[in-house]
């Protein structure tokens, strides 16, 4: 996973979600490949991001020269995250539009304003502030796509979300970030804009080309993908933590209250979004995902390049807590078996009163 941007391997063979309604799970035979890989990867992810992040702690001086290579590493996950998407993977957003519009929407107005009430109630230094605030403005962490699936949830619905929030990161992600940090630290809209474009978009967009043109090649190294995607953001973690070791003593425990209060609530209010609407329980369950996990990866590597170490310590804090939090939810969810949908069961109904007529 999340960062948190762990790429869903697999994804286009994912099964249909709407058909695990009143099943079993596929047994790890059954599955693919690369389903298997991702779903392994997820699990040790929080695994593989703890123990870098002891190490960066514990000798600080080993990455923090690393620093500068931060940017190319997030660039690395995120080509690795357009190897996995294709082609109908953008198609199903034209036949879910609505949908996928309000999962963005709610995703990119709940997470930034429960940033900010996190920030607020909390009563964080200006710096981490900035951080947690940071954290709330990415787009979707694709490790969402993963525990969608574990989850019994729509998957096919979740890549579309994490896919449009990506692309739509360059623009809404700084320009939030200056609307509700700007008051705590300078924000550099236009860097940060170009910043994202580059380590974001165009290797998801090169990454998209090259699935394109060598998808044989690429199906047949997918199975890889989840685990140096998991290696590259756990490199990511340690230099985060290295930079700011000095830190972590004091403000440690504050940080890691305050993203698993932004993470639960992220869950929550998905969830509840999608309850409102009277959208059906794999919609909600995809929905809850993609508010509450976030890019994290991407939220440290902006805090790490324009404002401080510290600052990284949310992102970094949460791509571990993440991590734990969605897998515990997908294994919660996919214990509890759910009905025929609601609109489902009223079209059903509907036929069935016609043909009594």
């Amino acid at each position: 996973m999340s960062d948190s941007s762990t790429p869903p391997a697999g994804s286009p063979q994912t099964p249909n979600p709407h058909s695990h309604s009143g099943q079993t799970s596929p047994s790890p035979a059954q599955q693919p490949k690369a389903d298997r890989s991702s779903i392994i990867a997820v699990t040790a992810l929080p695994v593989l991001v703890v123990i870098a992040g002891v190490l960066g702690f514990l000798t600080p001086d080993t990455f923090t020269p690393l620093a500068p290579t931060i940017t190319w590493s997030l660039g690395v996950v995120m080509f690795f995250m357009g190897l996995t998407l294709t082609l109908p993977d953008f198609a199903r957003i034209a036949k879910k539009p609505w949908i996928a519009a309000l999962g963005v929407v709610t995703q990119f107005i709940a997470m930034p304003l429960l940033g900010l009430l996190v920030v607020t109630l909390f009563n964080l230094p200006a710096e981490i502030a900035v951080g947690v605030i940071l954290v709330g403005c990415a787009p979707g962490g694709t490790a969402s796509n993963v525990v969608t699936y574990l989850a019994k949830g729509d998957t096919a619905l979740s890549v579309s979300i994490t896919t449009l929030s990506t692309l739509l990161a360059p623009v809404l992600t700084p320009l939030l970030t200056l609307w509700l940090a700007g008051s705590y630290m300078d924000v550099p809209f236009w860097s940060m804009l170009v910043s994202i474009c580059q380590t974001v978009l165009v290797p998801v967009i090169v990454g998209v080309l090259v699935r394109v043109v060598a998808s044989k090649l690429v199906d047949k190294i997918s199975p890889v993908l989840p685990w140096l995607a998991s290696v590259a953001i756990a490199y990511i973690v340690a230099i985060v933590v290295a930079g700011s070791a000095d830190s972590i003593a004091s403000a440690g425990l504050l940080v890691l209250l305050a993203v698993i209060t932004h993470n639960v609530l992220g869950l929550g209010i998905g969830y509840g979004v999608a309850a409102a609407c009277r959208l059906d329980t794999p919609t909600r369950r995809a929905l809850s995902f993609e508010v509450g996990l976030q890019n994290s990866g991407l939220a440290s590597t902006l805090a790490t390049t324009y404002f401080s170490p510290l600052a990284a310590l949310p992102g970094a804090v949460f791509s571990v807590w993440h991590n734990v939090s969605g897998a515990l939810l997908a294994s919660l969810f996919a214990r509890r078996p759910y009905s025929k949908p609601p609109r489902e069961q009223l079209a059903q109904d509907a036929r069935a009163q016609e043909s009594v007529r």
